[in-house]
């Protein structure tokens, strides 16, 4: 048997590398070099700020999405295959995009004449949802949060390891996008466009495993 703390390293890091595919910041790099130019200052300010926004989506899904959802009568396992569907359709839409998606093309336009004061603001809406921490994104962390016991000592392992994960994914949702103007100008188009359909290969059979155990669960219960 596995030591305590080897199996919570685990899943601690299980939920980015669950969620960064589907968050892919990779791709919504360039919309934040439209919002806020060359102003390293404003870009570390939003990145910050996105960050935050996107940890408390993350730990709220997790931690009460299921709850939610049970308010409604919805099992766990539809949930899981609920959101398993919804990741994999947003995979296959990346890897068969041919053009920028029309959201981003829309938070770009909207977004190149702001002051810096109401980019902050905008720094939840449209940029952290839902191009950084979307429905894929929501659906994907209340599947994670459906796997967490619910005795007590369980319990607060599985927040401590919530609350960690979806930290990491902050810090690296706060670099990638505080080095956005790097990071588009060294990937480059090839470089974007090849990063993003691996991402959506690796999102798509993510996607397809979160669908395939909740298929096995029900499966169980109807036996």
């Amino acid at each position: 048997m596995e030591p305590l703390f080897v199996l919570v390293l685990k899943l601690m890091l299980l939920v980015p590398v669950t969620l960064l595919p589907i968050i892919n910041p990779l791709s919504t790099a360039p919309i934040f070099v439209a919002t806020v130019g060359r102003d390293r200052a404003l870009a570390a300010r939003l990145a910050k700020q996105v960050a935050i926004n996107g940890w408390f989506i993350i730990v709220t899904s997790m931690l009460i999405g299921t709850y939610v959802l049970a308010l409604f009568g919805i099992s766990l396992p539809v949930v899981r295959i609920g959101g398993g569907l919804l990741v994999a359709s947003t995979a296959w839409r990346l890897l068969h995009r041919t053009e920028d998606d029309e959201v981003h093309e829309k938070a770009a336009k909207e977004t190149r004449q702001m002051t810096d004061a109401e980019v902050i603001r905008s720094s939840f809406f449209p940029i952290t949802f839902p191009l950084t921490t979307g429905p894929g994104t929501i659906a994907a962390a209340i599947a994670l949060g459906a796997q967490t016991p619910t005795t007590p000592m369980p319990y607060i392992v599985g927040t401590f390891v919530a609350v960690a994960g979806a930290a990491g994914v902050s810090v690296v949702l706060y670099l990638i996008f505080r080095n956005s103007v790097t990071v588009v100008s060294w990937l480059g188009d090839v470089g974007m466009l090849v990063m993003t359909r691996l991402m959506a290969f690796v999102l798509l059979c993510i996607g397809i495993e979160i669908t395939w155990s909740g298929w096995a669960e029900l499966s169980r219960f109807g036996q």
